[in-house]
């Protein structure tokens, strides 16, 4: 069974302060989106990889890859209005059956363990997405009042979102709804129930300067 991995990078520079679209910065000497595919690549390197990029960044990002002598296969699509018609074109790419991974750029640190545990649970299961508790004390607010939640009711959920290609094809032939907030929110309304597994923490979404500088200490500590 084939695996497929579509990475969307989508992200601007406005969070991070810069004007280098976030999933393009230097991490550890290399752009951030350069470790996220090398991690795919290592843990099946018969996996075909999908990037799905904005048009205007494609040409961008053939220039850093001969920057950095960045050589790893993989097909470059172009991104849409939303998250929901970018992970589309990147569907479109999918030309027989096998578990398809739905990942950030910017999440570079995923572990194999991770990688794993979705796989497995997605040949079983149909799908499977990474999650982990919340850690920190959540309140809501209504009106005037911030009432306290049970936070072991809760998790935080990652990326990347596995499903058999078969299922996560079906769901995205529906069409685009607000409500989607990621790849199992649209399979979720399709009929399909979500499976859930353990994510990792280092597995951090780089949005801000302190998440950069968190990923550049992980990296190198794994490095020593």
């Amino acid at each position: 069974m084939k695996n497929f991995v579509i990475i969307v990078a989508g992200g601007s520079g406005s969070r991070m302060g810069t004007e280098i679209p976030k999933q393009f910065l230097e991490l550890h000497r290399k752009p951030v989106l350069m470790h996220t595919i090398q991690i795919f690549h290592d843990f099946d390197p018969e996996s075909k990889i999908i990037l799905v990029l904005p048009k205007d960044q494609h040409q961008f990002w053939k220039e850093l890859c001969l920057k950095h002598s960045f050589s790893l296969s993989h097909q470059v699509v172009f991104g849409g209005k939303t998250r929901f018609h970018s992970v589309q074109n990147g569907l479109s790419q999918i030309e027989n059956k096998g578990i398809v991974f739905i990942h950030d750029g910017v999440r570079p640190l995923v572990s194999k363990e991770t990688l794993e545990r979705c796989l497995e649970t997605a040949k079983k299961s149909g799908n499977a997405i990474p999650v982990l508790p919340v850690n920190e004390s959540l309140l809501r607010q209504e009106g005037n009042l911030n009432i306290s939640v049970d936070r072991s009711q809760y998790f935080s959920v990652q990326t990347p979102q596995t499903f058999r290609s078969e299922q996560i094809l079906d769901a995205f032939k529906q069409e685009f709804d607000t409500s989607f907030t990621d790849d199992a929110s649209v399979a979720e309304k399709a009929g399909f129930s979500i499976q859930m597994v353990e994510g990792n923490r280092e597995n951090i979404k780089i949005t801000t300067p302190t998440d950069l500088i968190i990923a550049q200490a992980l990296l190198q500590s794994n490095s020593l």
